[in-house]
């Protein structure tokens, strides 16, 4: 598959699925618990931020449970373009939460991470999200459902 090409008037939606080794509020996982604002905040700041999938109050998404499994987390994002998701995830504090990942999580057996267009204004839940991992997980990679490969690490052609 050659590199996709951002269509006209939309953003990138991401979906990010893991499940903690122990529950939220286990020592095990404190240092992430413990920073996922702080991380969750600077993405917010990040030129290209769009909108991020939040619980009540701001508290992030770690109240949406998957398959009503309280150790799985899910981060559903929206950016205008791939190479503002990228800066994102590997040129801030998130890449250091990110290299102790197997610390906090634990290894999936298929796929976790998904990317997809959507309408500008368009902000996707989580059935929709889901929807697009499952087609990603059925399918492979494609036009509707990517990852990173498709996308040259954020940098579109």
């Amino acid at each position: 598959m050659s590199l996709l090409i951002q269509p006209p008037a939309t953003h990138l939606a991401q979906l990010n699925v893991g499940r903690l080794v122990a529950d939220t509020d286990d020592p095990k996982v404190a240092p992430f618990m413990d920073n996922l604002d702080r991380v969750n905040g600077a993405g917010k700041r990040m030129p290209g931020f769009v909108w991020m999938m939040e619980g009540a109050e701001g508290q992030g998404n770690t109240e949406v449970k998957l398959d009503g499994d309280p150790r799985f987390i899910a981060n559903l994002t929206v950016w205008e373009n791939a190479e503002a998701l990228r800066a994102f995830v590997f040129e801030t504090i998130h890449v250091k939460f990110m290299a102790r990942r197997t610390d906090w999580f634990e290894r999936m057996p298929e796929e976790h991470f998904v990317m997809w267009w959507v309408p500008e204004g368009h902000l996707p839940d989580m059935a929709e999200a889901l929807d697009r991992l499952h087609q990603l997980r059925a399918e492979g990679a494609g036009p509707d459902v990517f990852g990173w490969a498709q996308v040259q690490g954020g940098a579109i052609e």
